[in-house]
């Protein structure tokens, strides 16, 4: 499916979850994403005593992609603090449509997928433009 090094990016992912602030769940997660221009850019999650607005990996691994150039994600790897393969939950799914597309590359244990296989009929930016075409033309 793509030539991407998912071992590398897997082994940045990995760093990341060490970083991970996990004090309530213990479920460190570090997601690495590999972006059009050639960086690798990581993320961890972040969780705070308010249990559902905790941050996941690639909502930080998204931030770090806009904070340092923007682009777009060409692959995507999140893992478990033992380096086991997660695969992303439905709001990361949607940022990962957002900002890598329809084909960005996702590693899981059952093998390679895209985006498009995760999030199959993802709402984005074609439904916004539609809709205002639709209603410009009454």
């Amino acid at each position: 499916m793509s030539t991407v090094d998912w071992e590398a990016l897997r082994a940045a992912a990995v760093e990341a979850a060490g970083r991970a602030y996990a004090p309530y769940s213990k479920f460190p997660v570090g997601a690495a994403g590999f972006v059009d221009d050639g960086r690798v850019v990581v993320g961890c999650n972040v969780e705070n005593a308010c249990y559902g607005v905790g941050l996941c990996a690639e909502c930080g691994m998204v931030s770090t992609l806009l904070a340092t150039g923007g682009g777009r994600l060409r692959a995507v790897v999140a893992v478990g603090g033992h380096g086991q393969l997660l695969s992303p939950c439905g709001r990361c799914r949607q940022l990962l449509l957002e900002h890598g597309g329809r084909d960005c590359a996702v590693l899981l244990e059952s093998g390679e997928t895209t985006v498009d296989g995760l999030l199959p009929h993802g709402f984005d930016d074609a439904d916004l433009r539609a809709e205002w075409e639709a209603s410009r033309r009454g």
